[in-house]
């Protein structure tokens, strides 16, 4: 299954919701580096409960992600 996402990086806490068939993302991280990416794949992945990982958007706000469904 893919989603679309949309990530707020330097937040203030980590935290997920989806409106519109898009999932919000925002991570404490920093984008530098792949930090923030990283934070992003381990918090759907426990959303989830399921392998993820980017599809399109490695260096975007926007990302498409591809949840392994088990």
């Amino acid at each position: 299954m893919e989603i679309k996402v949309r990530v707020k990086t330097r937040a203030s806490e980590n935290k997920i919701f989806e409106k519109g068939g898009i999932y919000f993302v925002h991570v404490k991280a920093s984008p530098e580096k792949g930090k923030a990416n990283k934070e992003v794949i381990k918090l759907l992945s426990r959303h989830f409960k399921s392998p993820v990982r980017i599809m399109k958007g490695f260096t975007s706000k926007e990302k498409v992600l591809r949840i392994d469904e088990e």
